[in-house]
């Protein structure tokens, strides 16, 4: 009685209508409470070190609080071993300094191991140089388990301890090969799964020592290459993480956003883990007019027309839209989190030593305007989603 007494009262203060969409906001903020919205941040120092400016309504601002302010609660950060032939940036200081921006906005990070002096993806997962002298598989499980703790306890010394860790960058193929992978190869098992357990065992290891216990990740590039990779992967004895990543890109994806949502469901419950999106992006415009030619790469081009989902146009506003959508499918299906991949990698003229694979190519499904801008309409993470699921 008490209870409707107040909101009665409440509601004659601010108007039923007003007291609906207040009651709206609420619940929907608790039933969102512990879904993760992420940005891949990797590249900020780097662009910001190059000359770019963020900005609201022409006002700079801090990217990493920008983006909080519009809903974001976690940043992710990728870490290459030694990148120093190429690039100044993706080594562990520069992954320090996000780190530390990340948390100064009350932000969760998600810390990914690459495993390599540069990109690792589904078709290239190089061993670090340092490491490709280390001819014994024991060894080099060895090395992983000391490197991968020896970073955990240096960020942890430092305050800056992750809340969830990604063991590996899109692994479909093989961990820390000499040569990038082939077509029709099989996956040594023995071998991959000797290093997945030497660097979750580094994870446990270290956070038994620290306040802060990161949830493990492992990441497999496109929804449809999950099962059969996970199936060989613990029928190999990989155990002892927590969550299940997914790259997803309508481009190189068989999946529709519903057989994806689908497939979320479907491999959480067999395998009993939480499952998340790890990176997705989606295209704000195919007019590239006075930008570089855009990144061919998932599919963010010219040519994306091609590829565009149905009702979701290559606008600002089709870009929110299709992630409010893919949000929601993720959710409903009991998805834990969705991660935009580099929402901030905008184009930059810039000198070699700060690039991280190119300064331009991105910058169409980035969710700034070419002069900085973030875009009005980039507001999906604020939403308030039906988070009932059968979770």
């Amino acid at each position: 009685m008490e209870i409707r007494v107040r909101l009665a009262d409440l509601a004659l203060r601010i108007g039923i209508a007003a007291l609906a969409m207040l009651l709206a906001v609420s619940f929907g903020a608790v039933k969102a409470q512990g879904f993760y919205f992420g940005v891949d941040l990797s590249s900020v120092n780097a662009r910001e070190a190059c000359g770019a400016t963020f900005r609201e309504n022409g006002v700079t601002r801090d990217p990493f609080a920008l983006f909080a302010s519009r809903g974001a609660n976690l940043v992710r950060v990728r870490l290459w071993n030694d990148p120093s032939g190429w690039t100044d940036f993706g080594n562990l200081s520069d992954v320090e300094k996000t780190i530390a921006r990340a948390k100064a906005q009350k932000m969760k990070v998600l810390l990914d191991f690459h495993y390599s002096d540069r990109w690792a993806d589904a078709s290239s997962q190089i061993v670090p140089g340092a490491w490709r002298g280390i001819t014994s598989d024991a060894e080099l499980a060895k090395t992983l388990y000391q490197y991968t703790g020896l970073v955990l306890l240096t960020l942890d010394r430092a305050g800056l301890m992750p809340d969830l860790v990604q063991i590996g960058n899109e692994t479909n193929s093989e961990l820390m090969m000499r040569a990038p992978w082939t077509a029709g190869r099989s996956i040594d098992w023995k071998r991959n799964a000797l290093l997945f357990a030497a660097a979750i065992r580094a994870v446990h290891d270290a956070s038994a020592r620290t306040s802060i216990k990161p949830k493990i990740i492992l990441h497999i590039a496109q929804p449809e290459n999950v099962e059969a990779w996970l199936d060989q992967a613990t029928a190999a004895g990989v155990s002892g993480f927590d969550i299940i990543g997914i790259s997803y890109y309508a481009k190189w994806s068989k999946l529709d956003l519903a057989a994806m949502g689908a497939e979320v469901r479907h491999v959480r419950a067999k395998y009993g883990v939480d499952v998340m999106i790890v990176e997705t992006a989606y295209p704000a415009t195919l007019d590239y007019t006075g930008f570089p030619n855009p990144d061919p790469d998932k599919g963010e081009t010219l040519t994306a027309a091609q590829t565009l989902v149905p009702g979701f146009p290559a606008t600002p506003q089709g870009q929110n839209d299709y992630m409010v959508k893919l949000t929601q499918i993720v959710m409903s299906n009991g998805g834990i989190g969705v991660i935009y991949w580099e929402p901030a990698r905008v184009d930059v003229n810039c000198w070699p030593r700060a690039r991280t694979d190119g300064d331009k190519g991105w910058q169409n499904a980035t969710v700034f305007d070419r002069y900085g801008n973030i875009f009005p309409s980039f507001q999906y993470m604020l939403r308030h989603y039906d988070a009932g699921t059968n979770r």
